[in-house]
């Protein structure tokens, strides 16, 4: 009796055994889920397992109107085709399960078919998408507050960070986890964190204490009878020390891998492991024994990558063929037309000359009277420019005058109020101390509001120098992000920052760019309600630097668009938490903007948030 026969035989028991609580029991559900549950650990050897017992919770689930039948048969099938490398077949499935998860509203079953699309991107080298993913389900964990999707999360995230090169945050996400997961060791695998932590020192080069967390993940999963993870072991702790040059070791852990690889009957896992070979064998220059073991490695990974792949390419590479025909035709039409015209076009141009000549001649004598009446109004604009400088300078001086005066009466009232407040801080009642802070926040408000008045009209009177330097806007971002998330906590915003780059430098003033993030993420934190989503996104190209910060808060009316940066504006919005509005923020924004020779503008919804997009040149 085969291998398989046997293993038919083993599941048809288990699931007579699973099938007793329906005759018992026949609304009882629980046992497809601990079915499922049994499904999650079966590997590459089992996927045709996994189809059949999908099919079963499919076909018993919806006769017994079991809600989450779809999106547990869904997901197992994503699995199985996941385990045989048809990751476009898998795909379909894992965003089936994830649409049926959000139909529950089942936070648990979405963020795993996330975490699943996730795995596929990273096996189809695509990190972008995979960190898209895995930030995803990052967010959902916090909204389901488990423990094991804290801890899968964080780990998921330290692997990913990894993989787009940037290793020092990868370490800070693996840190976490492993701190994280330690108190729950019994009940999650934290091996994962071990071997993550151990490729990111991989990547950095540093290969003994690569080796540690390699050593550590493959002691705890021998602990666990996990084979699959312990080939990963295997596999990384070859590949470290080949980088090493210690060949006995390499030899010993490439040839293990292998082993476990050929009794897992997979054939990613063989591929792999006659990769590590091929480089043992490169770097001690034996070149024979490297390229036969590589050669191993391309059958197999070809076959397993590009097999399912082919005929794709082939259908749209036919499409695009037909495509380009079909544009060459309409382009040979389209000149048949243009010579058809040509000739017709000839014999305009010539009846056409005739008339402009006449047009141009009564053009010239209408524009020489229009020169002098013109000219009688550019001296009637000139005199009124003249007494438009004079008023201007006559407003720049009462707005500095009135902001002196109603300075010194606001600092004397908040220094008479601090001193009431030292000298009779016991001696006061309660309302009578009340009654002194609403006078210090009033004094500070009125303060404000002169800064803020000033600010705006500074581009006509106290305009100062740009004080230009070399400076980094990731680390400005960063450190306005930190300024601002105890005002995003207050209100249970979550703030992110995104950028794909490790520093954005331009030539610009530092204190300018500061307070042009600090007004936009104050001015987002102001109009988000609770529970909702802000991000601060950096970009660079050639040319220039792009700033974006977006909302999910209460959004602007189309209509008021066109006005959002005029000083005073007075839109419709409000802020979400009761915060003061002058209508001055924006205006001061888009002046700070223009003294650096930048660009902003606005993207809004009503009711569905913002993004405040802020470009300026290197």
């Amino acid at each position: 009796m085969n291998k398989t026969l046997i293993y038919f035989f083993h599941s048809l028991f288990f699931l007579c055994l699973l099938y007793q609580p329906i005759c018992a029991q026949e609304a009882d559900t629980t046992f497809l889920k601990k079915l499922y549950d049994r499904c999650l650990d079966f590997d590459e050897t089992k996927a045709d397992s996994l189809d059949y017992f999908a099919g079963f919770i499919e076909t018993t689930g919806t006769q017994l109107k079991f809600n989450k039948t779809k999106v547990l048969a869904s997901r197992l099938r994503g699995i199985a085709q996941d385990l045989r490398g048809n990751y476009d077949k898998a795909i379909p499935f894992y965003l089936q399960s994830l649409e049926e998860a959000k139909k529950l509203n089942d936070y648990n079953y979405e963020g795993a078919a996330i975490n699943d699309l996730a795995f596929v991107y990273v096996n189809t080298k695509q990190p972008v998408k995979a960190k898209q993913m895995y930030l995803q389900a990052a967010r959902l964990s916090m909204k389901e507050n488990s423990v094991s999707a804290v801890f899968n999360a964080l780990s998921n995230l330290g692997a990913i960070y990894n993989e787009l090169g940037q290793p020092d945050s990868a370490l800070i996400f693996l840190k976490e986890a492993l701190k994280y997961g330690k108190p729950f060791a019994a009940e999650l695998n934290i091996g994962s964190v071990y071997n993550n932590t151990g490729n990111v020192y991989f990547k950095k080069k540093e290969y003994a204490k690569a080796i540690e967390y390699f050593t550590q993940n493959l002691l705890l999963q021998q602990q666990l009878s996990n084979p699959s993870e312990i080939w990963i072991s295997y596999l990384n702790l070859a590949d470290a020390y080949v980088e090493l040059k210690k060949f006995d070791s390499s030899f010993l852990y490439a040839n293990k891998a292998l082993q476990l690889a050929k009794a897992l009957q997979s054939k990613a896992k063989e591929a792999d492991s006659y990769g590590i070979l091929s480089k043992h064998y490169f770097a001690k220059n034996d070149f024979k024994q490297a390229y036969t073991y590589k050669e191993r490695w391309y059958t197999l990974d070809t076959s397993m990558v590009n097999e399912g792949t082919n005929t794709t390419i082939a259908q749209l590479q036919e499409r695009f063929n037909a495509v380009e025909r079909d544009r060459q035709n309409q382009l040979l039409s389209v000149n048949i037309e243009k010579e058809k015209l040509r000739s017709r076009i000839i014999t305009l141009l010539a009846l056409a000359f005739c008339l402009v000549a006449m047009v141009v001649a009564v053009f010239l004598l209408q524009k020489r009277r229009a020169n002098k009446r013109l000219q009688q109004q550019n001296d009637l604009i000139r005199r009124q420019n003249d007494k438009l400088a004079e008023l201007n300078f006559e407003k720049n001086s009462l707005i500095s005058i009135v902001s002196h005066d109603l300075s010194s009466p606001f600092t004397a009232i908040k220094m008479w109020s601090q001193l009431l407040d030292d000298e009779n801080a016991v001696a006061l009642a309660p309302d009578q101390q009340k009654a002194i802070n609403r006078i210090k926040e009033a004094t500070t408000k009125g303060e404000q509001l002169i800064r803020n008045i000033l600010d705006v009209e500074k581009a006509g009177t106290n305009l100062q120098k740009l004080a230009l330097e070399n400076l980094d806007v990731k680390f400005i971002a960063e450190s306005v992000i930190t300024d601002f998330a105890p005002a995003a906590k207050g209100k249970a915003i979550n703030l992110f920052f995104e950028t794909n780059e490790k520093q954005v430098f331009i030539v610009s003033d530092r204190n300018l760019v500061s307070r042009i993030l600090e007004n936009l993420v104050s001015n987002a934190i102001k109009y988000t309600p609770q529970g909702k989503n802000i991000w601060l996104q950096l970009a660079t190209d050639a040319d220039a630097v792009h700033i974006k910060v977006k909302d999910e808060g209460v959004g602007i009316d189309k209509d008021e668009l066109p006005y959002l940066f005029s000083k005073y504006s007075n839109i419709s919005s409000k802020p979400t938490g009761g915060e003061p509005s002058t209508g001055l923020g924006l205006s001061i924004v888009k002046r700070l903007v223009s003294e650096l020779n930048g660009s902003i503008f606005c993207e809004s919804e009503l009711g569905k948030g913002s993004v405040f997009t802020v470009i300026l040149k290197k």
